[in-house]
């Protein structure tokens, strides 16, 4: 890590903006570290902000003391995201400890850095920002300020675009990119998801809506031909017999109903997604299953027993996407508009197969439950075969 070292004792000073630690390689530590600089009686420090268990704890260190902990923690994590003044970085952590270092002059001048400690909080979409989108979605006015009664949609939308941001290293610059959005509905976050990546992080892409509804489908293609986005474009159409693409980069899907997100799912994987963004909506399949001897005076409280399903059901969908090839992680997000579900779901392409079929089979018969998206990737498996 002598590389890394270097790099933050060169550019933990007052050049300094922001760096974000991310993708774990454990489950057991920060999903996520910010760390920011810090001005206190004139002194410079700087403030790392660890996301746990649903949780946000912050330390302030020195520059010596803030690169130590920053190293410390990048043992379990696999990037950072840095800017200063003059530069933007990316930093991959391999495996095997190597690490790789990408540098970017920044485009334009910096504006100065709020060091103070009670800042206001930093959203991808800025307020007073005008975003036309969301001012015909009711979510800004014509000056970009934020709606009160929406400011719930607001933070919604910035808090799927960190989700994205994260993974921006993983997704291919220097060429088209394919994302499929399934199950769009009205799109406020298909529209975050083209804007932020388009237009203000400049990668090529096209991004297909797939939803039933005819009137829902025809408001976002208008919508979408009148701010000029060529490559968003919504179709009717429905998750399992989608086959309008062959190779796909990123797999969204946001409130699909039940096996719905099974087959989502499964699509992801059969086109070798790299990136999957899922955020189930309700889960019924293993509720009607789920059954156990010893769990049964939990089981007997209906509603006890349908949160419990839901939660087998996303944490087996992970299980399953590990064993496919991915690093999967389970995120808080925040609750859709019609549903308290507030689980996220966000697996990034590893290429190495997970060992852990055998463990997801014991857990299976523990529990007396079979899952759709386990019997449509045996389905899938034995086509290829």
């Amino acid at each position: 890590m002598n590389e890394l070292r270097e790099l933050l004792q060169d550019n933990l000073n007052i050049e300094f903006i922001t760096a974000t630690l991310s993708n774990p390689r454990r489950k057991d530590g920060p999903v996520k570290i910010k760390v920011r600089p810090l001005l206190q009686k004139e002194h410079l420090l700087f403030q790392l902000e660890l996301f746990q268990n649903n949780q946000a704890f912050h330390r302030n260190a020195d520059s010596r003391e803030a690169c130590e902990l920053i190293l410390g923690h990048m043992e379990n994590m696999r990037q950072i995201q840095m800017e200063t003044q003059k530069y933007q970085y990316t930093v991959l952590v391999s495996k095997k400890g190597k690490v790789t270092i990408k540098k970017k002059a920044q485009k334009c001048e910096r504006k100065d850095v709020d060091m103070s400690h009670n800042r206001k909080k930093h959203y991808v979409l800025e307020e007073g920002i005008p975003v036309p989108f969301l001012q015909d979605l009711g979510v800004m006015t014509q000056e970009g300020k934020v709606v009160h009664s929406r400011f719930d949609k607001f933070r919604q939308i910035n808090r799927f675009l960190e989700f994205i941001e994260d993974i921006l290293p993983e997704l291919d610059k220097g060429r088209e990119l394919t994302i499929l959005d399934f199950g769009c509905g009205k799109s406020y976050l298909t529209f975050a998801m083209y804007y932020y990546l388009h237009e203000l992080k400049h990668y090529d892409i096209r991004i297909i809506g797939l939803d039933l509804k005819k009137d829902v489908i025809r408001h976002c293609n208008e919508l979408s031909r009148k701010y000029g986005y060529e490559k968003l474009v919504f179709l009717e159409g429905n998750i399992a017999d989608y086959t309008g693409v062959d190779k796909v980069d990123m797999v969204v899907t946001l409130h699909a109903c039940d096996t719905a997100t099974e087959f989502a799912l499964a699509k992801a994987i059969g086109w070798d997604a790299k990136v999957i963004l899922s955020v189930p909506c309700c889960q019924h399949e293993l509720n009607r299953q789920i059954k156990n001897e010893v769990l049964e005076p939990v089981f007997k409280y209906g509603l006890i027993k349908e949160r419990m399903a839901a939660l087998v059901t996303d944490a087996l969908r992970a299980e399953y996407l590990e064993r496919e090839g991915y690093d999967a992680q389970i995120l808080e997000f925040i609750d859709m508009e019609h549903t308290p579900k507030n689980i996220l779901i966000r697996a990034v392409k590893s290429g190495k197969k997970g060992e852990n079929t055998e463990a997801i089979q014991k857990c299976e018969e523990y529990l007396h439950v079979e899952p759709m998206l386990g019997r449509l990737l045996q389905d899938a498996n034995c086509a290829r075969s």
